[in-house]
């Protein structure tokens, strides 16, 4: 396959024309950050299995989705306003310190949260990636919220104080790239964000644009000197399996027509970089080098995801693999057979011409947005031997926000452009950006 375009396939609309379908999808995947969200924090649950934690990506993730929710009528500005101001006074007010049960330290916070108290969750890490997601969403709302009011002012007041407050210099932990946390007990981990292409574009480009502790560009030169260009079904890219990787960055940032060096020298930007990936991960389900079951034109979407458990099992004769949450990946792996279809719908901007039947084929044939009202279930493994309420096979229980995020945010870039409209007027994005060597599109204009 050279070329990356596909005809549009005619087909019945019981779901209403394509947009129809978007947006009833995107309105009830809302639903999510409504109903998860805590009544005193603010904060907005990792997944709905009763008992668990907030993950703060989440939380960025919904600062950006109240937003779309006001520009589509979801709810009101008042309610929006409401809920960010809610957020933003926790995270503002929150412990600071080295104690083991604080929020956060430096700036930064931990990967998980207890909903009720604010407290750290799971004697978890403090997440260097998850906090640039978390303050990606705070940065949303800081620009959105210009109001001459008091709450709105309070908002861009506390955005901007935690934002500054992020010791990026402090991650570095006397290395030229960051660290992937910290924990009180041990101090840092021993894992640095200096290999391979993944989701930390995102991440270096909040930590050079900082005003208060930026980092040097030769820590992102570092690590983009370690990308990989591959070559699978005829069509160049820069690798990463899992198709969270292409899609997270680009939530907030608007890769079309800018490049930094890295992207210069090979001829495309990022934008066009998950463009391909998408295409690849379609053909490598059609070409089905492990046959797995409905993996087709319609049938695609590998990404970290949740998935029926670690098991070996033997399916039709055939020795199976089969695993829980993971990084799934294509074409080169891993893979059991789990499917999710949010990974798909995070793909919208990209390649909207096979994302849209593709998503389709989702709802109509294998009916999985059946268990309530918040959008698609998060994965489904149809090989694995399991008999449910779904003849498809395996579906997970439960819903992630992790996954709800990126089809709301998604889903109102690719119509509107929305977020990304709302991030090309944050400044410290721009001179992060400016910083790791980008240039051109929209960078350009006054």
């Amino acid at each position: 396959m050279s070329q990356l375009t596909d005809k549009p396939l005619p087909r019945l609309n019981p779901q209403g024309t394509d947009k129809e379908m978007l947006d009833s999808l995107q309105r009830e995947t809302f639903e999510y950050f409504l109903e998860e969200a805590d009544p005193v924090t603010g904060l907005i649950m990792d997944k709905t299995q009763p008992g668990n934690p907030s993950s703060i990506a989440v939380v960025g993730m919904t600062l950006s989705v109240y937003i779309i929710g006001i520009e589509n009528k979801f709810f009101t500005r008042a309610e929006a306003v409401l809920r960010t101001h809610k957020v933003l006074h926790f995270f503002y007010h929150s412990t600071q310190g080295t104690e083991a049960h604080a929020s956060g330290y430096k700036g930064f916070y931990y990967h998980f949260l207890d909903m009720h108290t604010g407290r750290r969750a799971w004697n978890c890490e403090l997440s260097t990636i998850d906090t640039a997601l978390l303050m990606a969403g705070i940065l949303s709302a800081a620009i959105y919220f210009s109001a001459d009011n008091p709450a709105e002012k309070e908002i861009r007041n506390w955005a901007d104080a935690l934002y500054r407050r992020v010791d990026w210099q402090w991650a570095l932990n006397g290395g030229t790239t960051l660290s992937h946390g910290w924990n009180p007990e041990s101090g840092f981990l021993p894992y640095r964000w200096d290999e391979h292409y993944c989701e930390a574009l995102i991440l270096y480009i909040l930590a050079l644009g900082s005003p208060t502790y930026p980092i040097a560009k030769n820590g992102y030169e570092q690590w983009t000197a370690t990308f990989e260009l591959k070559k699978p079904y005829n069509i160049e890219y820069l690798y990463a399996g899992p198709l969270f990787i292409h899609q997270f960055s680009h939530m907030w940032i608007d890769f079309r027509g800018i490049q930094d060096d890295f992207s210069r020298r090979n001829g495309f930007d990022y934008f066009e970089n998950s463009r391909r990936a998408t295409y690849i991960h379609r053909q490598y389900a059609i070409e089905n080098p492990h046959a797995f079951m409905h993996y087709g034109p319609f049938g695609w979407g590998l990404t970290a995801s949740d998935g029926p458990g670690n098991s070996n099992r033997e399916v039709n004769g055939q020795k199976r693999t089969f695993y829980g949450y993971m990084a799934r990946g294509a074409p080169f792996g891993p893979d059991d057979g789990t499917i999710s279809p949010w990974a798909v719908v995070a793909s919208l901007p990209f390649a909207p011409e096979i994302v849209i039947p593709t998503i389709r084929h989702a709802i109509e044939r294998f009916n999985l947005k059946h268990h309530d009202s918040k959008g698609f279930d998060a994965s489904f493994n149809p090989t694995f031997p399991e008999t449910g309420s779904n003849p498809n096979g395996w579906v997970s229980p439960w819903k992630f926000g992790l996954n709800q995020g990126p089809v709301v945010i998604m889903i109102a870039n690719y119509q509107t452009g929305s977020i990304w409209k709302v991030m090309r007027q944050c400044a410290y994005i721009r001179s992060g950006l400016l910083a790791a060597g980008f240039s051109g599109g929209w960078l350009n204009a006054t």
